[in-house]
């Protein structure tokens, strides 16, 4: 469970400030961002590196029930149709001793659902709030629950955790999702050290006393512990709430998936193997991409779809009535999102979309001292006014993988 800050305000629109996890959870929270974005973005040529080490990945898997997926095609072709993989962040990994603080429950604290269209030509990835509370479903020795907070969703599956998330977010969205992993926060660590950093920006001086971030002006390129710090920081961006971290979160990978593919990663042997060791050393998958050829199909899937049509964006929620540091979901807005992703119709979002606690570029102060992320591939010409061009669903927070976003500091 989480521990209280001993001097937090409570606020019914900030959402998790009731309460400061203890520095462990804190760093939990975002354990599966960064392989969310690398497992869809790079999968193509870290298939072939983690070959060396599959059997070791194999051993690791664990079911999570439904439907089984379609094979991978042969000839490392890409796997056709759609498909949902959902990507879970927890604190239950054994070799991360105490440097964050003592474990002291399972959580589910990032939860990310990356859906992919049929014709692969667009993606939408998904964060799930870890307050949202939502009935659950019974997991292997729990009975199904009226309303819980998503994170205790691990919890509750016993041997099955990742099983029971699984389970959960296909209950909430409706959605099949054949394919899921779980990685440790040193995934986070070890994947921004393989892509030589990932380039970031705020707004004003951002200070965080609970994760030892401090940030100033402008862009920096973060790796190590100091984008691990990055991703946990809640309290020192935005109205400090967790939403405004999924914000910060949001820049992060869409700044990362803009690295992976306008630079020349993919084409560096050195980084191509540092990033397969690093997905295969820090996850646990499902049964279904328990292989390498299922990896490799899917990266193929996805390795041609424009920046300008992979949004990122945040479960539609507001204040939980008998909570207001908990969120439950906007009924209506949700249910036009899922809808479109069953259906795989593309959207994208309106002008003034940013999550709580990001702004956009053009508002960002700039350090020409520090390095930026480098130019996006330039976006699809079709005019605006094209049949190919998505329509705008009005309310969703989010933004592009084209689009910079900058972390704006913590403000009362």
């Amino acid at each position: 469970m989480h521990r209280d800050d001993q001097n937090s305000h409570e606020a019914p629109v900030r959402h998790g400030r009731l309460s400061a996890a203890s520095p462990v959870a804190l760093v939990l929270r975002t354990l599966g961002i960064a392989v969310a974005v690398v497992v869809v973005s790079t999968l193509v040529v870290v298939g072939y590196a983690v070959s060396s080490i599959s059997s070791t990945f194999q051993e690791a898997a664990v079911d999570i029930g439904g439907d089984a997926p379609q094979p991978a095609p042969p000839f490392l072709g890409a796997i056709e149709g759609g498909f949902n993989l959902l990507i879970v962040g927890s604190d239950n990994d054994e070799n991360q001793g105490d440097e964050y603080g003592e474990r002291d429950a399972a959580l589910n604290d990032v939860n990310i659902l990356v859906h992919v269209a049929a014709d692969h030509r667009n993606a939408v990835v998904l964060s799930l709030p870890r307050d949202l509370v939502i009935p659950q479903p019974e997991c292997d020795d729990s009975d199904a629950v009226s309303a819980q907070p998503l994170n205790a969703a691990w919890g509750r599956g016993g041997a099955n955790g990742l099983g029971c998330v699984v389970a959960t977010v296909r209950s909430l969205t409706g959605l099949d999702i054949p394919y899921a992993m779980e990685t440790s926060f040193n995934g986070v660590i070890e994947m921004s050290n393989a892509v030589g950093g990932v380039d970031v920006c705020v707004t004003d001086v951002m200070h965080d006393d609970y994760t030892g971030l401090y940030l100033t002006p402008g862009h920096h390129l973060l790796a190590g512990a100091d984008a691990l710090g990055f991703l946990r920081n809640r309290h020192g961006v935005g109205d400090g709430s967790d939403l405004a971290r999924i914000g910060s979160q949001q820049q992060y990978l869409s700044s990362l998936l803009r690295t992976i593919k306008s630079s020349s990663t993919l084409s560096d042997p050195t980084k191509v193997y540092g990033l397969a060791q690093a997905v295969a050393q820090n996850i646990t998958p499902s049964t279904s991409i328990s292989d390498t050829d299922t990896l490799v199909s899917l990266a193929l899937a996805m390795k041609d779809i424009d920046l300008s049509k992979v949004v990122f964006v945040s479960y539609p929620v507001t204040a939980y009535v008998d909570d207001p540091n908990k969120v439950q979901p906007v009924d209506e807005l949700a249910a036009e999102l899922m809808q479109r992703l069953a259906t795989d119709q593309p959207f994208t979002l309106d002008a003034d979309s940013t999550t709580t606690g990001s702004t956009l570029e053009g508002d960002a102060t700039a350090d020409p001292a520090a390095p930026a992320t480098p130019a996006a591939p330039p976006a699809s010409d079709a005019p605006t006014d094209s049949p190919d061009t998505p329509d705008v669903i009005e309310g969703l927070k989010g933004q592009t993988a084209a689009e910079q976003t900058c972390a704006n500091p913590f403000s009362e």
